[in-house]
Parts: C-alpha cells; sequence; structure tokens
C-alpha cells in the first residue's frame, strides 16, 4: 500500500486548513548539509520555529538549534525505509507538535527523542546539555532493549511509558506525534508488519490520545488505520466523499444563515464548515443509512466567554427548530479527557439536519491539542517545589483519574502478557463517571463499575473484607453497578481474613479489582473452593426438642398456638382467635392478621401470658455472605444463653443472605440484647421478628 494510500491527510477533501505539509525532500537537503552558522537557525527548522512562534511568540529558538544540531550529527548517515535522511524524522514529529501548541521543553525533547534509542548519544549527555525535564521526556519515550526483554520488550516499553507520563504528560504527547508520523509514512513497510503497527496504533495509541484530548492527532491516526485494516470500506467511504464532492454542499448556506442570526443578536462569533473525518463519515454512515449533504460536515461556531455559548445556544433554538434529542452540555460537565463544547442540531426549512458545535477559543484549542495546549506542567511550580528530593515521584497537575488507575494497577499485572491484555481492555473503556465517597472525597471509575470497583479503588487490598455499600443511603449488593453522581459507602468486615468470592470477578470491570481478587483466589484455593461450591439450597438446622407456648387462652381446655407471622413473647400485648379444631391463635395487636380475624367474623378470645418468663421467638438476620457467618450468628446466641430451636439459611441473592432462628429464651426480658448482639455480628445489617 503506497504512503498516500494511508495518508487521507494528503487529500484536498481533508487537508486541515492553514496546515502545511512538510516537505521531507527539502528538509533532506537541508540536513545533508549539516550545520549553519552560529547567528542563526538551520534551515531544516524553518518550519519548526515558524510554528512555534505562532503559539509562542517570545518563545527562545536557541535551545532548538542546539538540539537539531545535536540530534543532526547523531542521525548523520542514518536513513529511513523511505530513503530520506533519518533526521527528517524527528523534525517532522516536532513540527506537528509545534502546530499543536506545544511549548519549547516538549520540542526540544521531540527533537532528540530517538538519540538515545539509535545513536551514541547518552541519557547523562542529554541531562548535561538541556537539564533534567528534557532528559526525563526523552528517557521516557526511549524503548527498552529487545535483547533484555524479547517478546515482552514492546508491552514493557509501553509500561515504562505510561509511568514516566503519570509523571509528565508530555511524554505521551511526543509518543502520539511519533506514532503518527510512523503512519503517515507506513507504505514502505511489508503489509504484515503494516497491520501489526495499525493494530496497536488501533488498541492503544488512539485511545490514550482520546483520553489525553489531542483530538487533532486521534482522527487522523484513526484514517490511516481505517485504511489499513478496512481497506475495501475504507475505499467505499472515499467513493462516498468524492461523489459528495461534485454535489452542491448545503452547510456553507446554513453556516451563512448561523452568521446572520448571531450578527443580527451582536454575538461576536467566528462560524465555519468543520467536514468530517473518514471514520467519522463511516460510522454515521451505518447508523443512518443512505447520508443527505449536511451529513458529511458540522458547523463550529467560536466565540470569547463560556456566557457567549449559551447566547449562541439560546438564538440557534430560537430561529431554527432545533433537535432536541442532539443536545449535550460539556461545558458543564466536562468530558474526563478535559474536553468542552455545547453540542446541538437544528433543521432547516429544506429539511436538512446540522449538526453544531459552540465553544470558545480557549476550549477549541483544548479539544484540538488536548494536554498539549496546557503547556508546562511545571511553570507554575514553587520555588520550594524544585528544591523537593529529586528522587520523589513528581507530581503533574494535569495527571487525570484514569491514569492514576492505570498506574496504580500496572504494579499488580504479574507479567508483560497480563499487562498488555488489561491495558487494551481498560483502554477500550470509553467513559468515565465521578462517585462521592461517604467521607466526602470522589472516585473517578469507567461507566458500568460496580461497588466491587469502588471498594478497589478506595481500600486496595483491604477491599478483600468488604461486605457490603450504602449507595446514596441505601443498603445495595457489592455486584450493584455505579452511576455518575452516586454517594457510595464500602462496608468492609472486621474480620482479617474475610476474602472476595469467585462471583465478584463476574462484576468487577476495573483491572485493579480484577488483578487483587484473582491474586487472593489463586493464593487462597481451598477458600475460592468453598465460596463456588456452597450449597445452594436453604440450610435447616433443627434444636433437639420445642418449647410450650406460654401464652393461655380464657377457655377450658383449647389448644394455644402462637402465630408464627408475628411470633408474640411476653410482654406484647396480644390477641387471640378460635379457629378450626377448636385451637386459639395468638398474634400481637398490631399484626395485620388480627384486621383479617375480625373482618371474616372469627371468634375472639382472650388471652393472657403466664406467670413464667420464657417464651419462644422467631427472628430473621439479614447479612451480606461471608465464610463463617453462620457460626459467628450461632455462637452469639449461645452467648446470650439462648436455645436455638431450628435455623434456616436460604441462597445467596447477590451476596446477601437471610436467616431464620426459632429461639427459645429463658427470660423475654432478654430479647432486645439478644437482637442487638446478633446485630453486633460483622456482615449483619438488620435483625428483625419474623
Amino acid at each position: 500500500m503506497s504512503a498516500e494510500a494511508t495518508n487521507p491527510e494528503a487529500r484536498p477533501e481533508l487537508r486541515r486548513r492553514g496546515r502545511t505539509r512538510l516537505d521531507l525532500r527539502r528538509l533532506g537537503r537541508a540536513a545533508l548539509l549539516g550545520p549553519t552558522s552560529r547567528d542563526r537557525l538551520p534551515d531544516a527548522i524553518g518550519h519548526v520555529a515558524e510554528a512555534h512562534r505562532a503559539h509562542h511568540p517570545d518563545a527562545d529558538l536557541s535551545i532548538l538549534r542546539r538540539a537539531y544540531l545535536l540530534a543532526e550529527t547523531s542521525h548523520r548517515g542514518q536513513m529511513r525505509k523511505s530513503g530520506e535522511p533519518y533526521i527528517t524524522h524527528p523534525l517532522a514529529v516536532t513540527l506537528i507538535l509545534a502546530e499543536l501548541g506545544a511549548e519549547t521543553t516538549t520540542l526540544t525533547a521531540s527533537l532528540l527523542h530517538d538519540t538515545v534509542e539509535d545513536t551514541d548519544v547518552t541519557l547523562e549527555q542529554v541531562r548535561a546539555e538541556f537539564g533534567d525535564e528534557v532528559c526525563f521526556i526523552v528517557d521516557g519515550v526511549t524503548k527498552v532493549e529487545k535483547i533484555d526483554y524479547g517478546a515482552a520488550a514492546e508491552p514493557e516499553t509501553f509500561r515504562k511509558m505510561l509511568v514516566a507520563t503519570g509523571n509528565d504528560v508530555r511524554v505521551m504527547s511526543i509518543k502520539l506525534a511519533d506514532r503518527l508520523h510512523n503512519m503517515r509514512t507506513l507504505g514502505v513497510m511489508r503489509p504484515e508488519k503494516q497491520a501489526r503497527i495499525a493494530k496497536v496504533t488501533r488498541d492503544v495509541l488512539i485511545p490514550l490520545a482520546e483520553r489525553l484530548g489531542v483530538q487533532a492527532l486521534k482522527t487522523e491516526l484513526e484514517d490511516l488505520v481505517f485504511a489499513i485494516l478496512h481497506p475495501e470500506e475504507y475505499e467505499s467511504t472515499r467513493a462516498l466523499i468524492a461523489a459528495h464532492a461534485g454535489e452542491r454542499d448545503p452547510l456553507p448556506a446554513i453556516a451563512d444563515s448561523v452568521r446572520g442570526v448571531l450578527r443580527d443578536a451582536g454575538i461576536a462569533a467566528e462560524v465555519e464548515v468543520r467536514p468530517r473525518h473518514f471514520v467519522s463519515v463511516h460510522r454515521i454512515s451505518r447508523t443512518r443509512g443512505e447520508l443527505r449533504g449536511s451529513d458529511f460536515g458540522r458547523i463550529l461556531v467560536l466565540v470569547g466567554e463560556n456566557a457567549d455559548c449559551y447566547a449562541v445556544l439560546g438564538e440557534l433554538h430560537t430561529c431554527f427548530t432545533p433537535v432536541v434529542s442532539e443536545f449535550k452540555d460539556f461545558i458543564a460537565t466536562p468530558k474526563f479527557n478535559l474536553y468542552q463544547s455545547l453540542h446541538t442540531a437544528f433543521a432547516t426549512r429544506e429539511g436538512y439536519v446540522a449538526e453544531v458545535i459552540v465553544r470558545t477559543r480557549q476550549m477549541h484549542r483544548v479539544a484540538e491539542a488536548g494536554v498539549v495546549a496546557l503547556g508546562n506542567p511545571y511553570a507554575t511550580a514553587t520555588p520550594d517545589a524544585a528544591a523537593t528530593d529529586p528522587d520523589e515521584e513528581r507530581v503533574d497537575p494535569t495527571r487525570p483519574g484514569w491514569l492514576s488507575r492505570l498506574l496504580d494497577w500496572q504494579q499488580s499485572a504479574p507479567d508483560p502478557d497480563t499487562f498488555w491484555t488489561v491495558l487494551r481492555a481498560e483502554l477500550a473503556q470509553d467513559r468515565e463517571i465521578t462517585v462521592f465517597r461517604a467521607d466526602g472525597g470522589t472516585l473517578g471509575l469507567p461507566a458500568g463499575a460496580s461497588c466491587i470497583d469502588a471498594a478497589y479503588a478506595q481500600h486496595g487490598e483491604a477491599a478483600h473484607g468488604c461486605i457490603g455499600a450504602r449507595v446514596n443511603g441505601r443498603l445495595t449488593s457489592l455486584s450493584s453497578s455505579l452511576s455518575d453522581g452516586d454517594t457510595v459507602q464500602l462496608l468492609l468486615a472486621q474480620d482479617a481474613s474475610s476474602g472476595p468470592a469467585a462471583e465478584w470477578l463476574d462484576h468487577a470491570r476495573t483491572p485493579a479489582a480484577r488483578i487483587a481478587i484473582s491474586s487472593w483466589l489463586e493464593s487462597h484455593p481451598d477458600r475460592a473452593l468453598a465460596t463456588t461450591s456452597a450449597a445452594r439450597a436453604p440450610l435447616s438446622v433443627v434444636g433437639a426438642r420445642g418449647g410450650g407456648a406460654n401464652a393461655v387462652a380464657d377457655l377450658p381446655d383449647a389448644t394455644v398456638r402462637l402465630a408464627g407471622c408475628c411470633t408474640p413473647v411476653p410482654p406484647d400485648a396480644v390477641a387471640g382467635f378460635l379457629v378450626r379444631g377448636g385451637a386459639v391463635t395468638v398474634h400481637r395487636i398490631h399484626c395485620a392478621a388480627v384486621a383479617q380475624m375480625r373482618a371474616v367474623g372469627r371468634t375472639s378470645v382472650a388471652v393472657h401470658w403466664r406467670a413464667t418468663a420464657d417464651c419462644r421467638v422467631t427472628l430473621r438476620a439479614e447479612s451480606f455472605g461471608r465464610p463463617h457467618l453462620l457460626a459467628d450468628l450461632t455462637e452469639a446466641i449461645a452467648r446470650e444463653g439462648v436455645e436455638v430451636v431450628s435455623a434456616t439459611v436460604e441462597p445467596p441473592v447477590e451476596q446477601r443472605v437471610r436467616h431464620s432462628y426459632t429461639l427459645q429464651l429463658p427470660d423475654a426480658a432478654g430479647l432486645p440484647a439478644l437482637m442487638r448482639a446478633m446485630r453486633d455480628v460483622p456482615g449483619v445489617y438488620d435483625v428483625s421478628r419474623v
């Protein structure tokens, strides 16, 4: 496949307005000429200097000159597979970042990003010449030696890179730009190698670009991967776009109408038409079927302030017919990758539906460049921060929550294959929710996460002893899914030997939770077997003897029975009713059955308690399932001097278990203390009379 075939950006219909394509032949000739005089920049980095000054007019370009000279002399004589001098690659990568607005330190490291890996330059030389920050970034993007890691070199390189990104997101910015230029020139590779690189790009690099908010790189990478992995669908999409190019495009006229509306309203705004990229056109063609002219692009409105965004929205919804289902407010609730905009759509009189994106110019810059647009994360650091121990982990204010989670679980990944597999699964989660902890903190979790995931995110390995949770104040099972904005309180067992059930793996979504649960189950095979082979039928335990009722009816020779629906005990106020067979059933006075007995005309019989204080009662204990729970409850009952007449344990339902006990108490006055003792058993959250 030719380089042009894998480069949708090279075609006029997809070229971004204002972007200057890098002339590799001219740069190659300039690179071969070697260094220039000390008083001016080498011609080869003229493109970089121009793009950099457009975003940073006061930038000091002398460090870029020194970095280029070191890179050029180090790579001199090396050639790319495409035939250009190797120096053209770091130059192209640096230009990509300069166009996105990267600051000088990032561009310096970008020029040097392959020197330590592919030349005799050492990290110590880079540190001595350019400082610790540039050295740290260059080290972060340097691959590990394949001779040392073998087949694990690629996953271990990504592990190293992600750890470095946790301290400085500029590491991943350079890696994404590096992969973009490699993908642009991938046509010189064998088809099987193209496919392998494209799959890694699809599974790892594109999700990382999305999470870091670098949409400008993400969309082009998607198109390049699409061309390689799905050539037939790519060609049909290209034909669809080409056919549309020959037709009348309604979007410019719609954009003019929007300009007129905003001008009449006195709102200063820039309005332009943004063509969709290949993958976007392919996606909407699959969901909408036949596409109309307005489906091939969207209208972008740029304003100065946040309030202007909502003013624009009001005018559009007033002057056009809005499509309510298409409205999304990512300004009030930004995406987890820093993205902010208002999305809406309206119908025109001609029947077209135009999608509109409204954002400020700063939002637009961040939407395109993501973390690259945030500049140097250490620029506002205090002098005291610079004096901290250099061995301590550097704290990056741009470090997002998903990256922190990734860095946490990767430490527990036992081998490169597990890390590589779990990393791809983690990056496939494309939405994030925020839940509130009971102590007021927050947890960032992927969409679809359960209480189990929240437990491991908050407590780490201590979550092995989690026995339940309250979500928004209500008791719920650990398998319950969480929603954005939920408040979750996690309940931990006091028993240090408690461990997770194998079923937890069915509900764990985060790698940290799954790795921790799997590790515990592997190290406790006997306990794991016990949790999976637990009996599912109700378990009944019957005592050796029964006890007679201690209620007396004012009816000679009548058999007295205590009703099982309310299990009255002294000194409950009770009522008796004559039933079939001449027996008298005794209910608590507030039992619902009393009203039913009276409604059907049952004969009321006066009942009183005997002088003896012993009684029989049935209690129900609601609890979260865990090992040894039945034994602990029985022990708590025995400590109160109470005899178990019978006990029934129902099958667990979503980690919750219900125990029913019929008990013979020596003194009815001890019932409240007994119920308190049962509630104090770890895992039990409620005890009530049946």
